[in-house]
């Protein structure tokens, strides 16, 4: 390990190198060749939300009708739910490949330890890694859309804009999985991180408003970060926009921010020793 770390500090300068990054997401893309199951799962994590939105946001949208928004907003519960369920699916898709991939390269298969017997840099591994993460998020959050402006559940406009919010919410997450994926002792520990997502999915307003709660609970929930993403989204999608949003944009800069830098630190002391 001490040559891995010589060689990775080799690289000159400390900026990122967009060839070096792009090379880490070039085998990833090179994983795509490995045969139907990679594409199987990918298509998975696409068809999730969407039944999520038809039986819930559509079917029992027919029974709830409108809701009335905190702000004296009115709006059809499908359309209330779509925006949730696009984030929740930037979400997933990112944390998916910063986590359970994540992991298996590094304690497994040793693939980052390979990485670094290469001009490669922890930060430029990081980056990579969370690059390819959002464009597998990009994947299922471009089709959603697609769903949606077909469903009449936004205009076209309105969801060219919501795509590259998605990118942000698949980058703030990405980053935090993979940071957190770097302190995990084992696959047990992943029951943990199910069990978070899945409370994440259910409280953060994807299917009622937080003010319908108490008063404790909806403090908890506007600092949980799946709420900043529903809430940025759905102000994007539905067209009402507010000032709040920018620091709904703001908290989830601060989680790209933060999870990238402790990844590459976690890689840097865990393989350069």
């Amino acid at each position: 390990m001490v040559t891995t770390y010589a060689v990775a500090r080799v690289a000159r300068g400390n900026r990122l190198s967009p060839a070096r990054v792009g090379a880490v997401i070039n085998r990833n893309v090179g994983a795509l060749r490995s045969g139907p199951a990679y594409w199987l799962v990918l298509a998975s994590g696409f068809f999730e939300p969407v039944l999520y939105l038809l039986s819930i946001g559509v079917g029992v949208g027919a029974l709830v009708g409108d809701l009335t928004l905190n702000d004296g907003e009115v709006l059809p519960y499908a359309n209330f739910v779509a925006p949730a369920m696009l984030a929740v699916s930037a979400m997933s898709g990112a944390l998916a490949e910063t986590t359970f991939n994540f992991f298996f390269k590094f304690k497994y298969v040793k693939t980052y330890d390979a990485m670094l017997a290469t001009p490669l840099r922890p930060m430029e591994i990081a980056a990579g890694e969370l690059t390819w993460a959002m464009i597998r998020g990009s994947l299922y959050t471009g089709a959603f859309l697609i769903v949606m402006v077909a469903l009449g559940l936004t205009t076209p406009g309105w969801a060219l804009l919501a795509f590259p919010a998605t990118w942000l919410v698949g980058l703030a997450f990405g980053a935090v999985g993979m940071a957190v994926s770097t302190f995990i002792r084992g696959w047990q520990d992943f029951d943990l991180i199910s069990t978070g997502q899945f409370a994440l999915f259910l409280f953060s307003g994807t299917f009622s408003p937080v003010q319908d709660y108490p008063l404790p609970v909806e403090i908890l929930i506007a600092i949980t970060p799946l709420y900043h993403a529903v809430e940025l989204i759905r102000g994007i999608t539905t067209g009402m926009f507010s000032w709040s949003m920018l620091g709904n944009v703001a908290y989830l800069l601060a989680m790209l921010a933060v999870g990238l830098y402790v990844a590459s630190r976690r890689l840097t002391s865990v393989l350069c020793r």
